[in-house]
């Protein structure tokens, strides 16, 4: 395994998925890589979190 540059689907951006994020990803049997950099994974975890929030 190497780390692999990966283009954000959302910004743009290029990212690296590292080994370390690859063997995590492998251990929670997690078939698909990501397609959102760190930032906007974390805006859209942050987003959903709102929807959810408001629609209770």
């Amino acid at each position: 395994m190497q780390d692999k540059k990966i283009i954000c689907k959302d910004c743009g951006k290029e990212f690296v998925f590292t080994v370390g994020e690859q063997e995590f990803y492998q251990s929670r049997g997690f078939e698909n890589e990501p397609v959102r950099c760190p930032d906007c994974r974390k805006a859209k975890k942050s987003r959903n979190a709102d929807f959810s929030r408001k629609n209770r």
